[in-house]
């Protein structure tokens, strides 16, 4: 995200405001503002924009389970009545992040200036997401606060869990490719190159295997800072150009394509959706404002494009079953339950419903997957490993084969 410096006028008042925005591109930008019925007039680059490798290296500093906690205590203290300038201050002495203790305190010195809750915490972005905003607006308008930032609260909550259990299901691997790495590092450099020595004393010639592993090894050796930052390079190479619209979508488009994996984004996405989807549907947000925010929740560029075209095909009249039929994107039972939804007339509880099985498929998904993927990465181990020694170990071998020949030689010939 890029922090932007705006000047708009207000649609429906026709007053000129002006403030910053987190967007991708100005485009982004644009569309946000509309979204908030602003018509912008100016859109450029912040002074203090940090650059974009450093957007990727670094995050907001306040953890998800904050905004949870935050959130559920305002939804208990607004329903206990408490003035929502009241409920703010004491629900912000309960925060232990400063950082985020500090932004808080801010809002609440905007909603105490007559600012809106919804408008003040849109004024910090890249913590409060559309979502966010537009969930605490509808309770506001439909008088039902406490209502819409339990549902929020609920909502962080389900997204943390199924990030987390994905997260979980990718440590092990992580961890087996680590000492992959770790043991053939060891074995290239250290064990390899005094074979190398003890072969090009004796005269003997090297196999093959053994002599490429050799030149790497000795590159390795020579040139290791040059490989350091050919590593770093790559790292911070991949994570600016995953933040590039079309990096973004090749990447999201290899992660639902992935062996193995690809089926459980599938359902993570799945999850996302349906539950976003029934939060702002039940809070009484409009259908169409409610796709749009629900496709950006996703967080995968491509099935984000489905849920856009669908909410298009929405605006001229069909049906939204209709319009995710028949997209690979899209796990199928997810139209198929939202047809039934919208016969009975209860899309909004419907998506919940759906939410909550995907959320309970995610975790049996991500036990199968674990299962599946710490035998393949043993044996990938194991194959990586018996490489390694048989190159090593062959031409130990072979040299002991003709040390030994050469012995029993010479002591025919003494006789």
């Amino acid at each position: 995200m890029i922090d932007y410096i705006y000047t708009a006028k207000d649609k429906q008042t026709g007053e000129s405001r002006k403030g910053k925005i987190s967007a991708d591109s100005k485009n982004a930008a644009a569309g946000i503002l509309n979204e908030k019925q602003l018509y912008p007039i100016k859109i450029e680059l912040a002074a203090d924009a940090e650059p974009i490798w450093k957007k990727a290296a670094f995050g907001s500093g306040v953890k998800t389970k904050d905004r949870v906690i935050f959130t559920r205590q305002l939804s208990t203290l607004v329903k206990a009545g408490l003035p929502i300038t009241q409920a703010l201050n004491t629900a912000i002495e309960q925060v232990n992040n400063t950082k985020f203790k500090g932004i808080l305190q801010k809002i609440a010195t905007s909603v105490e200036g007559g600012q809106s809750l919804s408008s003040s915490f849109a004024q910090y972005p890249q913590l409060f997401n559309h979502i966010f905003i537009s969930l605490v607006d509808a309770g506001e308008q439909s008088g039902t606060l406490d209502e819409s930032l339990l549902r929020l609260a609920d909502q962080q909550e389900k997204q943390q869990q199924i990030s987390g259990k994905v997260r979980g299901a990718l440590v092990y691997p992580s961890i087996v490719f680590a000492v992959i790495i770790g043991v053939v590092i060891f074995m290239v450099t250290t064990v390899l190159p005094q074979v190398g020595t003890l072969y090009k004393e004796l005269g003997q010639k090297l196999p093959i295997i053994t002599s490429g592993l050799l030149a790497v090894s000795n590159a390795i050796i020579r040139f290791w800072y040059l490989f350091i930052l050919l590593i770093v390079a790559m790292v911070l190479g991949i994570r600016v150009g995953v933040k590039t619209p079309k990096g973004r979508e090749i990447f999201d488009r290899l992660k639902l394509k992935a062996p193995i994996l690809g089926p459980l984004f599938k359902k993570v996405y799945a999850a996302r959706f349906t539950r976003t989807l029934s939060s702002l549907i039940n809070s009484g947000v409009p259908l169409l404002r409610s796709l749009k925010i629900a496709g950006e929740s996703v967080d995968n560029i491509v099935v984000q494009k489905v849920i856009d075209k669908a909410a298009e095909k929405v605006k001229t009249g069909e049906s939204l079953s209709s319009a995710l039929t028949g997209h690979d994107e899209i796990v199928q039972l997810v139209p198929q339950m939202i047809n039934v939804g919208e016969e009975s007339g209860s899309l909004g509880d419907m998506l919940e419903k759906v939410a909550t099985f995907f959320e309970d498929e995610v975790d049996q998904t991500v036990k199968n997957v674990s299962a599946i993927i710490e035998p393949v990465m043993i044996v990938f181990l194991g194959v990586t490993v018996l490489f390694i020694v048989i190159a090593v170990l062959f031409p130990i071998y072979n040299l002991v084969s003709v040390i030994g020949n050469t012995g029993s030689g010479g002591g025919t010939g003494g006789f």
